[in-house]
């Protein structure tokens, strides 16, 4: 008989090849490719061939999927870094201190009210659901981020640095209905969390991102100056990069997440040869995608009918009013009065906005932030509750920005490319 590991790899070689000869008639479609992913998944689960199983007698292994994710984001937000290529300006940067500094808040305690208030949380509960499900994905969100170094779009600039800072900067969030779902005595820990786990954590991640990266581009540039590495041996300097500086910045327990991102604006900025962190970015990206079919792989093979259905009324209306409601309002609040940098206009074009507003993509970080809380004590009834409202808001986010991804950002690239015709400047950002 034949080992259903040796099958796995079959089927994922099988896959693998599937999407990237077909990979042509696959991108005029207006879906994603992790919506395949996705239902390959579920033909692999249990309601299929039963090859991906994390259920073992009833018992869900989240200590690897909070590995895998983890993994995962790590190489996507250090992607998201390297692609940035704008000034440290907070004018340039605005865009981005709105999407985080306000729209991440309103975002969280607004779901944190819809599960005290519709579905039956008390607020520890209730905030950990938000913290979970606030932030916005740097893998599934590619088709609308930043795909060229030397792109300034505003749109794709302001979703990749709110997709690679958003998911560590809701660690905080995340650890505080942790806490509070321990003890409810909240004079007991808050102090805590305000000094250790908001300000110290966040410090030193920006801190470990900018030295370590640096302290890496020095060593490479000193070694290569007397023997040049080839090009195969160089791609492990960026995953090294990776490593070191996350592993690091946990030791120090600052956010990882938060010194990765760092770590890519470094090393984009710090190499003499420019070309050098594009070579870095292929191969990251080439193992950004890799991991992102297993993870959706994963993500389908856990789904269950039975739990789904049970918990559908309160994970579809969470789905309605953050997809409908929360996060267009949030957008919009939190771009009022936003200039454009590349325009003569005095504020961001409302399509541009309600753009904003429609690509908040949940994924693979919310993955993450559940299973994380899952090894940190989070069980029983409360458990299955954000768990299967979580699994069923990306499930929805796949589906529906994989099918509007590729048609909104044709649409918004052709009214771009004919504004930009009628207007005498180099760079638009904005549309009429």
């Amino acid at each position: 008989m034949v080992d259903i590991y040796i099958i796995d790899l079959l089927v994922v070689g099988l896959l693998l090849l599937m999407v990237t000869l077909g990979s042509g008639w696959i991108t005029r479609l207006p879906l994603s490719f992790a919506i395949i992913y996705l239902i390959v998944g579920i033909v692999l689960g249990p309601y299929g061939f039963g090859l991906i199983q994390l259920r073992r007698d009833e018992v869900f292994n989240a200590e690897f999927l909070e590995k895998l994710t983890e993994l995962v984001v790590i190489i996507s937000v250090f992607s998201c870094g390297l692609r940035i290529v704008r000034p440290l300006k907070l004018e340039v940067w605005g865009i981005t201190a709105r999407l985080i500094g306000f729209l991440m808040p309103i975002s969280i305690f607004a779901l944190a009210a819809v599960g005290k208030f519709f579905l039956g949380m008390n607020w520890a509960e209730a905030i950990l659901l938000g913290a979970i499900l606030a932030p916005t994905d740097p893998v599934l969100a590619s088709e609308v981020q930043l795909t060229d170094v030397k792109d300034k779009d505003e749109l794709r600039f302001g979703l990749t640095s709110e997709g690679g800072l958003n998911d560590a900067l809701a660690f905080p969030f995340v650890y505080f209905g942790i806490y509070a779902l321990k003890n409810d005595n909240w004079g007991a820990w808050f102090k805590q969390w305000i000094l250790v786990d908001l300000i110290w954590a966040i410090a030193a991640g920006i801190v470990m991102g900018f030295f370590v990266a640096k302290a890496v581009v020095w060593l490479d540039q000193k070694i290569q100056k007397r023997r040049q590495v080839d090009e195969l041996m160089e791609d492990f300097v960026a995953i090294a990069t990776i490593l070191l500086t996350y592993s690091l910045t946990e030791v120090v327990n600052g956010y990882g997440f938060l010194a990765v991102f760092v770590a890519g604006l470094v090393v984009q900025r710090s190499y003499r040869n420019s070309e050098k962190p594009l070579e870095q970015l292929e191969f990251i990206e080439r193992m950004e995608k890799l991991l992102e079919i297993g993870t959706i792989l994963i993500l389908g093979s856990i789904l269950l009918v039975k739990p789904m259905l049970n918990y559908a009324p309160q994970s579809l209306l969470v789905v309605f009013l953050l997809f409908i409601i929360i996060r267009p309002v949030g957008v919009w609040i939190s771009t009022i009065g936003k200039r454009p940098i590349y325009s003569h206009r005095r504020s961001l074009n409302p399509g541009t906005r309600l753009l904003f507003g429609w690509f908040g993509i949940r994924g693979v970080g919310s993955l993450y932030y559940l299973a994380y809380a899952f090894g940190k004590g989070l069980e029983g009834e409360v458990a299955e509750q954000i768990s299967w409202i979580t699994y069923t808001t990306i499930v929805v986010s796949v589906i529906i920005h994989g099918i509007t991804a590729t048609p909104l950002m044709k649409w918004y690239e052709r009214t771009i490319a004919k504004y930009a015709k009628a207007t005498p400047r180099d760079t638009i950002d904005e549309f009429e």
